[in-house]
C-alpha cells in the first residue's frame, strides 16, 4: 500500500509517496509561494507527480502543518506562515485532492516518524522537539499523535522560558504577540541572534558552532547559554510528560556536543532525583515531517 505525506515548511512544500515498509517510491519538492490559493494548487500538483512517479492513484494523504486546525471552527491557527491562518485548509485541499486528508501540526509527524522506525522506535512516551527557524513540539504516546482537547498539546515553543534569569526576563518579543516565548530562546533562529546581541556579528549557526570549537569566547558563550536555556525548557517539559525517549531533529540538532551536555542541566531543573530519559538525535532528519504525514493513515486504511 502507498501512503503519501506532504510535509508543509515556510520555504518548502514537500510530498512523498512511502511504501508499507516506509521506503521512499517517489519524492518531489517545490519552493512554498506563500499565497493561499497558489499554495492549495501546489499541494494538488506534488500529490499528482508523486502518484505519477510512483505508478499509484487515489493514495491517501496526509498532511503536516506548521500550526493547527482550531476545534471551534475548523479554520488554520497559529501558524508563523501567517497567511495560512484562519483558512479553511482542510476543506480547501479536500476539494482539490478529490479526497480525504488527514492533517496534524508537523512536529507531530516528526514525533510520529521516529516513534515508529526512528530514534524512538519502540517507546511508549515520545517527545519530539523540532529547533530549527522556530521551536516545534510534538507528543506521540503508543504509535499514535496526541492532538489534545484544545488541539495544541506537545506547543512548548509557546511557554515562556522556564527559571529564567533578569537579563532573561521581558526580553524578546514573539511572533505571536506575547514575549519569553521559547521559540524566542531555544530555536535555532534564536540562537544565531544571541550571538548577534553579544558580539554584532551576523553567522549562520553552524559557522558559530565551529567557531566555538575553534575556542572563540564569544561562540562558546552563545552555546553555553543555548545549552542552559535548552536543558531548562526539557526539564519543564519532562515535569509535564516525563517521556521514555525525547528526540531532537531541526538545524540545532545536528550539534553533538547538545547529547552530552544536556543531561546534566536537564537533571539539575527536573523535579525528580533521577533523569534517564535519552535525548536522541532524529533518525530520519529532515525526513521524519513528511514521513510522519503519510503514516497519519494507518495500513489497514
Amino acid at each position: 500500500m502507498i501512503r503519501i505525506g506532504v510535509d508543509i515548511g515556510g520555504t518548502k512544500v514537500e510530498a512523498a509517496a512511502l511504501d508499507a515498509a516506509g521506503a521512499f517510491v517517489a519524492r518531489v519538492r517545490r519552493p512554498n509561494p506563500g499565497d493561499y490559493d497558489a499554495f492549495i494548487a501546489l499541494v494538488a500538483e506534488l500529490v499528482a507527480e508523486a502518484e505519477t512517479q510512483a505508478g499509484v492513484s487515489g493514495a491517501s494523504v496526509g498532511i503536516g502543518m506548521p500550526g493547527s486546525l482550531s476545534p471551534r471552527t475548523g479554520l488554520m491557527r497559529n501558524a508563523n506562515s501567517v497567511w495560512m491562518n484562519d483558512r479553511p485548509m482542510r476543506e480547501d485541499l479536500t476539494r482539490a485532492l478529490g479526497r480525504p486528508v488527514r492533517m496534524e501540526n508537523d512536529a507531530n509527524c516528526f514525533a510520529l516518524s521516529e516513534a515508529t522506525d526512528g530514534a524512538a522506535a519502540g517507546a511508549r512516551v515520545v517527545f519530539g522537539a523540532i529547533l530549527g527557524t522556530g521551536c516545534g513540539g510534538g507528543v506521540v504516546v503508543d504509535g499514535r499523535t496526541i492532538e489534545g482537547r484544545n488541539g495544541v498539546a506537545g506547543e512548548w515553543g509557546h511557554a515562556p522560558l522556564p527559571w529564567s534569569s533578569t537579563e532573561e526576563h521581558q526580553a524578546h518579543q514573539c511572533w505571536c504577540g506575547r514575549v519569553d516565548c521559547l521559540e524566542t530562546w531555544a530555536s535555532g533562529s534564536a540562537f544565531v541572534e544571541d550571538y548577534f546581541r553579544a558580539t554584532g556579528l551576523m553567522r549562520d549557526g553552524a559557522a558559530i558552532i565551529a567557531a566555538a570549537r575553534a575556542g572563540e569566547a564569544a561562540a562558546e558563550g552563545a552555546l553555553d547559554r543555548y545549552v542552559s536555556r535548552l536543558g531548562r525548557a526539557l526539564a519543564s517539559m519532562c515535569n509535564l510528560l516525563d517521556p521514555d525517549v525525547i528526540v531532537l531533529g531541526g538545524g540545532m540538532s545536528n550539534v553533538d556536543e547538545l547529547y552530552d551536555r544536556l543531561p546534566p542541566v536537564v537533571a539539575h531543573f527536573i523535579f525528580s532525583d533521577v533523569f534517564e530519559t535519552p535525548i536522541r538525535k532524529a533518525v530520519h532528519g529532515d525526513s521524519s515531517g513528511v514521513r510522519g504525514a503519510a503514516w497519519l493513515w494507518p495500513l489497514e486504511s
